[in-house]
């Protein structure tokens, strides 16, 4: 069994087990029970009442945190022509066409975070997609990461643009922001996470849809949300 840190214990008291906090008591609740020493990540969790099984009832998507997340990613641009020009100017940190592929390739090469690509440079990226989707790093047209104006989706992935997919069983984890945000920066971004969750219900899905809410930090205790509270 594995042997809990006297900090997360600490931190643990403060949290009432079965208590559903109010999404602003959970905000302000999270900041204080945050156990590490930098400043740490806050993550949202939802648990869904979906069938993954099921095509239609598999959410994947992507949008941009009102307030960011509070950490910077960098962004790979492979595209072409005029689009390629764009996405450069607008802050990609990395740009090319086939080169980029190729270096991926021979140099197994991964100093990014994230990949765009225009639709017809797909069928080239696709040869290494073996190597790009076990960690993540295929683009995909429901994140945004495939598209027609890569430099667009350069901006929005600067901004604070977050990825969200259904695991198999029907749970999202997201990043709402870092400890240090004030409470009001991670409130909006809760709101905004929550309302984007709740217009991606497939309309297949019967009985209650958001069954369960909860917060915490990098290795700090959860916090469960009452869901009601979002109807204020």
């Amino acid at each position: 069994m594995k042997k809990l840190s006297k900090k997360y214990v600490e931190a643990s008291k403060k949290v009432e087990k079965n208590k559903l906090y109010t999404k602003e008591e959970a905000i302000k609740l999270v900041k204080d029970t945050a156990t590490t020493k930098f400043d740490s990540t806050v993550e949202v969790a939802f648990k869904l009442n979906l069938d993954t099984k099921k095509a239609d009832q598999q959410l994947r998507g992507s949008l941009v945190l009102p307030n960011g997340t509070g950490k910077t990613k960098r962004v790979l641009v492979i595209a072409k022509g005029e689009a390629l020009e764009k996405a450069k100017k607008a802050g990609a940190d990395y740009a090319g066409e086939v080169d980029m592929i190729d270096k991926i390739q021979k140099e197994n090469w991964f100093d990014y975070d994230v990949i765009v690509a225009t639709p017809d440079m797909m069928a080239q990226l696709g040869k290494i997609g073996r190597v790009l989707g076990p960690r993540g790093l295929m683009p995909n047209p429901k994140t945004g990461t495939v598209t027609q104006s890569p430099e667009k989706a350069v901006e929005d992935i600067k901004k604070g643009m977050v990825e969200y997919k259904t695991d198999t069983f029907g749970n999202i984890h997201n990043i709402i922001g870092k400890v240090s945000f004030d409470e009001k920066a991670l409130l909006e971004n809760l709101e905004y996470i929550y309302s984007s969750i709740l217009k991606a219900k497939p309309s297949t899905v019967k009985g209650t849809y958001i069954q369960n809410i909860s917060i915490c930090t990098t290795m700090g205790p959860g916090i469960k949300i009452d869901k009601n509270s979002f109807d204020n």
